[in-house]
């Protein structure tokens, strides 16, 4: 009887010293949810949306990637002098305890030639790079939905918008990366 009284005091203790830890200990920065709407043609790009649960600790996303597609850029739709533009970014913030959201509107994706075998699977595979101490990499699948109507959000014709010509870019590079 004796052996097993130890253990289950054992037991009670190592159980009771992880409750403590977990006291206080702030969430870690975490990819909670994301979706890609494919174009509304193939020769469309598609769109991706997702959000990000900030850390302990304020971060950017630098990057998202995946070896799925052809390209991905991260952007952001702004409204200037009465005209809905479209920019890259290179950069977002996320809040110590707060979230990033890339949603319709706002900033999102725009990803280019998504490999058909992950169209098949309904997933995407991304990688998402933030600056923090060791450039923290977080791998998440964003669901994969076919283009909407007409009416859709998928169907947002992102190559109207303007994409920084105006910023003195190069015309040509600006109208084939529009492409």
């Amino acid at each position: 009887m004796k052996p097993f009284a130890i253990a289950a005091l054992a037991a009670t203790a190592l159980a009771l010293s992880a409750c403590g830890d977990n006291l206080g200990a702030a969430k870690p920065l975490n990819v909670v949810s994301g979706h890609v709407v494919l174009g509304t043609t193939p020769d469309r790009p598609a769109v991706g949306y997702f959000r990000v649960q900030g850390g302990p600790q304020p971060v950017q996303l630098v990057a998202v990637t995946t070896d799925l597609a052809q390209r991905v850029e991260m952007h952001e739709s702004l409204r200037e002098n009465g005209v809905m533009t479209m920019k890259p970014i290179t950069s977002a913030d996320v809040p110590a305890k707060g979230e990033l959201v890339f949603k319709q509107g706002g900033k999102h994706l725009m990803i280019w030639g998504i490999n058909g075998a992950a169209v098949r699977a309904g997933k995407l595979p991304m990688q998402f790079v933030f600056t923090n101490n060791n450039n923290e990499r977080i791998l998440f699948d964003l669901v994969i939905k076919p283009a909407e109507g007409a009416t859709g959000e998928a169907a947002m014709d992102h190559s109207a918008m303007g994409h920084g010509e105006n910023k003195g870019e190069d015309k040509a590079a600006a109208d084939a990366a529009k492409q």
